[in-house]
């Protein structure tokens, strides 16, 4: 079964760990839109692609034994170097030496043990624009801060998705999306022009794992149906929605099949991993 997670952050590598519980062909298409934190002053300093998403993104798929991916996460503490974060650090290292995102992140993936692909959603460094009440917002970081978000784009206009990303969803069985940040991870990735087409003509099951809470302020106030909306608005539609029994939307009505079952840990503060996996796969079909 080929199995892929469609987004950014903490959220996609929760549902690549859930993945790999269920399928050992999973790939990650992972966002290259931050510019937050050590991500952030990496850009500014280097005009390169962001990592932080990826980096996380890697762990996940990693051999977890593998020396290199226990101090992946590591954060500097001191000096000029506080901050950043090792896999961050090696990334953009190997970035700036070959000029090639996606060979730099194959080879790390190779010595980190990863089992699994991991590819970025667009093979350049884009910046996130948004369409808000209150005008054009630029930058992930600040439009994190709207809540009045319409619509969300890219800049460069039309990046290139990597073709081995848009074959991949093409020929996927499952797609998960989310969870994550509505517009500023989960959209992000999504809206590069490649990755939509593929989503939309993938004959993948295509879940979307709803947020156990609102994200203020950037969905603030959103109803399930709302992210379901958000999501059609920039071209993503998905066959499912996966809710958790805990959250605040799980008594929501929604214009899209929906599942609301036990997939937090017992405080409903994240995604358990083996409950999620057992929810997608409880999905696939026979």
């Amino acid at each position: 079964m080929k199995v892929v997670a469609v987004g950014g952050g903490h959220g996609t590598a929760v549902s690549l760990r859930a993945l790999k519980l269920i399928s050992d062909d999973v790939t990650g298409v992972v966002s290259v839109a931050d510019d937050g934190g050590s991500t952030g002053r990496l850009r500014a300093m280097l005009n390169v692609a962001a990592v932080g998403d990826i980096r996380k993104c890697l762990v996940a798929l990693a051999d977890p034994d593998n020396p290199l991916t226990a101090s992946f996460e590591h954060r500097f503490k001191v000096g000029e170097l506080s901050g950043h974060a090792v896999g961050n650090l090696l990334l953009v290292g190997l970035l700036d030496a070959t000029g090639n995102l996606e060979e730099s992140v194959a080879a790390l993936a190779q010595l980190m043990g990863v089992k699994g692909t991991i590819l970025p959603a667009s093979s350049e460094g884009v910046v996130l624009l948004a369409a808000t009440e209150e005008g054009p917002t630029r930058g992930q970081t600040k439009v994190a801060t709207s809540s009045t978000i319409r619509r969300v784009s890219l800049e460069p206009a039309s990046p290139a998705a990597p073709i081995v990303a848009v074959e991949t969803i093409e020929r996927a069985d499952v797609v998960l999306i989310g969870p994550g940040s509505l517009f500023t991870s989960v959209l992000a990735a999504c809206v590069v022009p490649g990755i939509t087409q593929a989503l939309a003509g993938t004959r993948a099951k295509k879940l979307y794992v709803a947020n156990l809470h609102a994200e203020n302020p950037e969905t603030e106030g959103f109803r399930l149906d709302d992210h379901v909306d958000a999501l059609r608005r920039h071209g993503v539609n998905v066959d499912l929605v996966l809710v958790d029994e805990r959250s605040s939307y799980a008594e929501d009505s929604c214009t899209v099949e929906t599942r609301v079952r036990d997939l937090s840990d017992p405080r409903g503060l994240v995604h358990d991993v083996q409950k999620l996996a057992g929810a997608v796969l409880g999905e696939v079909p026979r």
